[in-house]
Order: C-alpha cells, then sequence, then structure tokens
C-alpha cells in the first residue's frame, strides 16, 4: 500500500512538474516575443519617405487590439489613430521627409477614421511633397483613402474594389422557431432595429429607410471625395462602380482609377527616384535596394520616435480619454467596462496636471445601467474641468447617452451617430424543452420570484414591469439628451425612437456641435481651458502584452476567435446577445449593423 501512494505522489508532482515546465515556457515565449520587436532609436535620413503598408494597423484607442493565442506571433504594428494624425503632421514640415507611400490593401480603420487619415494627408499636401499610393488589391476603404495621392499605381494582376455601401441584416427567427427557442423582446422606438432579427423574417419599412438615409450619406462623402482625388465627375464615377471596372486591372487602368500597373519592385524604384528627385547626386548604385534600408520609415517607428521627443508638460495636459467598443458592466480591458471607465475618469478628474479632458467615442453601445454609471462620473468631471467629444466611426445608443456629459460634440461628417432607444432581448427555451421532454417544476416564495427563466416564459406581469422599466430608460435617456442639446422632449422623440443619423444629418438636427475630427475637439477643450502650450496623453494607458494576458480577457479572446471563424464577426455578436448571462438580464442601448 505504502508503493501505491508513494506511485500516486510520484505521479502528482510529476504532472505538477509538467504544467510549471510548460507555464515556465509559455512564460519565455512571451518574453521573447515582447523583446523580438525591440529596435535601436530611430534615425531619420536624408530623403525619406514615410510608409503606411499592410503591417501597421490603425486602431482606435492604445488598448484596443485584443490579445488571444492567435495573435502572439502577429508581426503587425498598431499606431492609434491620433499618433497617426500627428505623424502627418510632423512630417508636414521635416525637411528629411520627402513624401508619404501609401500600400495598405485593408485598412483596419472605419469609414470616419479614414476620412480624419485622409483630411490630414489633404493637408500634408500642401507642402508641397508628393504622396503615392501603391496596391495589389485594394479594397474599398484602402481606394478610399488612396484617392487623395498624387497617383495610384495597381499590380497587373492586381484590382481595386469600388462596389458602394451595404449593411446585410441577418433574420434568426425561423431559426429559433426551428429549435424551440423564443425571443421575447421590449423596446422602445419603431426605428430600435437591433432586434428585428429576433421578430421578423424581413427588414422593417422604417428600418431600410433609414439605413439607405444613412449608406447614401456615408457614400455621398466618399464619392465626392474619391470623384475629386482622380479628377472624375460624379456620373463616370457611378458608372465605375456599378459595373465593378475596378476588378479587372487593365480596366481600371483605362478608366483612370489608377495612373499605372507595376510590379512592387517597380513601384519601389519609381519611389525612390522621386524621394531623390531633389538631390540625385544621392542616389547609388544599388538603386531602391540600397536605398529603403534606411529610408523607407514605417510611421508607426516614426510616430514612437515623434513621441520621445518631447516630453515636457509646458502649461498642462490635455488627456484624450478612449471609449472604445461596446458597453458593459464589471471590469475589463477589450471594450469599455464601466468599473474600469469609471475609475479612469475619477482619477483624471482629480489630476492636477489634467487641464480639460476630450472624450474620444467609438462604440455602438451596450448596457444601459453600465452607459448610465458613465454617464454620471463624466458629468462629476466635467464640473471640475472641461469635458470635449469627439465622435469616430460610431456614436450610437449607449455611446451617444455618454456624450451628454460634453461641453461640445464633434463628429465627422459619416459618424453613425444617434440611434435614442433603448431594448432588451430575454430568450426562453421552454419549447425546445418541452420537444425534448425536459419540463421543470418551480417552487417560489412569491409570485415572480423566478424572475428570468431560461426554460420558462415570462409571466404578463414580469413583461408589464420589464415594459415599464425600457419605457423609463427611454425617458431618462431623452432626458439627459435635451439638457445637454437644449431641446424639448417633443424634438428629441422626433430624432430618437432608435433612429441613426450620419453626422452630417445629425449636425443639421442639433444633435451634435460640429463637424471634424480630434483634433477640433482637442483645441476646442484647450481653448475652454485657456491654455496655449499643452502636451497631450492618451487615457487608459497603455498595456503591454503581457499585462493583457495575466488580464481577465486573453482566454475570452481566443474562443471569440475561434468563434469568429466559425460564425464571423455578425454570426458571433448575434449569439453573444442572446446567450451572453450579462446581457440576457439587462436593457441595452446598442446598433447592431456594419457598413461595408
Amino acid at each position: 500500500m505504502r508503493s501505491f501512494f508513494k506511485l500516486v505522489a510520484a505521479n502528482l508532482l510529476a504532472i505538477f512538474l509538467f504544467f510549471v515546465a510548460i507555464f515556465g515556457l509559455f512564460v519565455l515565449l512571451i518574453g521573447i516575443i515582447s523583446t523580438s520587436n525591440d529596435k535601436p532609436s530611430l534615425v531619420i535620413s536624408k530623403n525619406s519617405v514615410l510608409v503606411f503598408d499592410n503591417k501597421s494597423l490603425i486602431s482606435e484607442s492604445p488598448n484596443e487590439e485584443k490579445v488571444s493565442l492567435f495573435s502572439l506571433g502577429n508581426k503587425s504594428k498598431s499606431i492609434h489613430l491620433i499618433s497617426f494624425l500627428e505623424s502627418i503632421k510632423k512630417a508636414k514640415t521635416d525637411n528629411d521627409i520627402q513624401g508619404i507611400s501609401l500600400e495598405n490593401d485593408f485598412l483596419s480603420s472605419g469609414y470616419a477614421q479614414t476620412k480624419e487619415v485622409r483630411d490630414a494627408l489633404l493637408d500634408f499636401k500642401k507642402s508641397g511633397k508628393f504622396i503615392l499610393a501603391y496596391g495589389n488589391s485594394m479594397f474599398q476603404n484602402s481606394y478610399y483613402l488612396n484617392s487623395v495621392a498624387d497617383n495610384i499605381y495597381l499590380n497587373p494582376s492586381g484590382a481595386v474594389e469600388l462596389k458602394g455601401l451595404s449593411t446585410e441584416v441577418t433574420f434568426l427567427k425561423d431559426f429559433l422557431d426551428k429549435y424551440g427557442v423564443k425571443a421575447q423582446v421590449i423596446r422602445h422606438g419603431k426605428y430600435k432595429a437591433a432586434v428585428e432579427p429576433f421578430i421578423t423574417n424581413s427588414i422593417s419599412p422604417e428600418n431600410k429607410e433609414q439605413l439607405f438615409t444613412l449608406l447614401s450619406d456615408v457614400w455621398g462623402i466618399m464619392s465626392q471625395e474619391i470623384a475629386a482625388g482622380r479628377k472624375l465627375d460624379l456620373g463616370t464615377l457611378s458608372g465605375l462602380t456599378d459595373q465593378l471596372v475596378g476588378s479587372i486591372p487593365q480596366n481600371a487602368l483605362a478608366s483612370a482609377m489608377v495612373d499605372g500597373l507595376l510590379q512592387e519592385s517597380q513601384y519601389k524604384d519609381l519611389l525612390y527616384k522621386k524621394a531623390t528627385s531633389k538631390d540625385p547626386s544621392s542616389r547609388n548604385k544599388d538603386g531602391y535596394l540600397g536605398w529603403e534600408k534606411q529610408h523607407r520609415i514605417s510611421i508607426v517607428d516614426y510616430a514612437d520616435y515623434i513621441e520621445n521627443q518631447d516630453k515636457s508638460l509646458q502649461d498642462g495636459e490635455i488627456a484624450v480619454l478612449y471609449a472604445s467598443g461596446n458597453i458593459l458592466p464589471g471590469e475589463g480591458f477589450d471594450g469599455i467596462y464601466a468599473e474600469n471607465f469609471k475609475k479612469q475618469v475619477k482619477e483624471l478628474a482629480e489630476d492636477t496636471e489634467v487641464k480639460a479632458v476630450v472624450l474620444r467615442i467609438n462604440s455602438p453601445g451596450g448596457s444601459a445601467n453600465a452607459s448610465d454609471e458613465i454617464l454620471y462620473e463624466l458629468q462629476q468631471l466635467k464640473a471640475k474641468k472641461p469635458l470635449t467629444v469627439s465622435f469616430g466611426d460610431y456614436a450610437a445608443s449607449g455611446g451617444y447617452y455618454i456624450a451628454m456629459a460634453g461641453q461640445k460634440i464633434y463628429a465627422q461628417p459619416n459618424t453613425i451617430t444617434g440611434s435614442i432607444g433603448v431594448f432588451g432581448v430575454i430568450p426562453s427555451a421552454e419549447e425546445l424543452a418541452k420537444r425534448n421532454g425536459i419540463r421543470t417544476d418551480v417552487v417560489q416564495t412569491n409570485k415572480n420570484s423566478i424572475g428570468i427563466s431560461l426554460l420558462k416564459d415570462m409571466s404578463p406581469e414580469a413583461e408589464q414591469i420589464i415594459q415599464k422599466s425600457v419605457e423609463q430608460t427611454y425617458r431618462r435617456f431623452v432626458s439627459f439628451v435635451m439638457q445637454n442639446r437644449k431641446m424639448s422632449f417633443d424634438q428629441v422623440d422626433a430624432l430618437g425612437g432608435g433612429r441613426v443619423w450620419s453626422g452630417m444629418r445629425a449636425k443639421e438636427n442639433g444633435l451634435i456641435d460640429g463637424i471634424g475630427g480630434v483634433e477640433l475637439a482637442i483645441s476646442e477643450a484647450a481653448r475652454l481651458a485657456k491654455i496655449t502650450n499643452y502636451k497631450v496623453r492618451f487615457y487608459p494607458k497603455k498595456l503591454s502584452k503581457w499585462e493583457r494576458i495575466l488580464g481577465s480577457g486573453f482566454m475570452d479572446n481566443t474562443s471569440q476567435s475561434l468563434l469568429e471563424a466559425k460564425l464571423g464577426k455578425e454570426g458571433t455578436q448575434l449569439l453573444e446577445m442572446i446567450s451572453s448571462e450579462r446581457k440576457m438580464n439587462q436593457l441595452m442601448m446598442v446598433f447592431p449593423f456594419k457598413i461595408k
């Protein structure tokens, strides 16, 4: 018997040591990954070119990039939008930077973010420096950005995606009915279309109207700017779009969508000659191969270089506080988690070096309760120091709700804005249980003690009280909009009901104060704070990969990556909406659609 216990103990020890070894290897791997990207200090050489390529990812906030098992070996480098814009501004006056090369086929940024970058590039061109663009297969958002360039070059076997905009609504009612699952929906507003996939099999006239108007507004801005950049009239561009002319490279060239068909090495040689055109004597016998090692500067590396140049606070600090992703209760990193966010807001309110705050929102919304908690803390901050708001691609539902603390609100003309409405989706699998011989008995002290059960439909009383809660939350939403936008209930209600607007229309109907990007919001914050020399800093502070791996979201992100590989992002989002315990038992303010 003693030998048996010894054997068991030895096996347990071996298993323990095995897991310790695996963990040690894991830590070593992370260390290698963390240090593998370290580079010596960047030196900007004469006749250099800033390069924005496929390895450079634009993110809205410092911690937006999700870390999972599948991303540990990813060589892409993320740069958040404001740093990107600052890099373009600095390059405009940097005598060593001759131009910019756009080589990103698939932009990670949304259409409103891309417009901010494009506007910055238009300003860069005022310096007289060049912008060239090259692609193998340019997706539409990339082509929209590239249309700002002096010349666009395409691989001879490549393509340009120019097709217009769409959004695809997936309906689940028949699927849920087939398996005996009911989505019990409670909402306010005929435009609150987030719940339509669960209760109907086709798009409602109201939802179709708002989505078509929104798409038309966004596409109208894009098509006008593309046409102007390529020196085409809108009618011609519309025809090229309808006929998918860019799919054939020779047709793209013949129709002036691009300026030439070149292999990548040919383009790099052209870029090299363009960069050295003012100083041909600097060319060497190796051609672009010898030049590009020191003179092709990644815009991500350039942003880091700029950030390290000036550490002084000057008159004070303007904090840019990111609210990026879905709004959720509790703690976490990949989204706007109420507990983390409230803590950050309180710290900024008490920080004497922070003279003003810019709230940068890029969110389709989320939990009504979490949104309300965040709004309250932002209101307390505003009582102590100026607070302006800048919208990114989305500031809808809960995202718009938290903006009601701002003194001034700015958006791009193609920002998805508004969606003043509330809903709840409560799944019931009672029919599914019956079909499979599953039944439940309930023992309770009061009539509605069970609350919400997955295996029971809501009682009429429970449904009635939740409907009242939805109405109360909607009225509370409207009251904050009334106060901030100086409107009556009827005026806000006419714009609300869950309807979404483009930033352009939001300005016209008074939901925002002005059209512009984050830099406009920063300058307004400085004006309100009465400071002229200031340092801009970003919050929350960027976490290392190791800190994020140790955080609560690492395994969740890995699981989500697996789901998205099978169901796609939209399918995963719908599944989460009806299966997430966090979302099942609370009211939501969220815009669920994606423009593509």
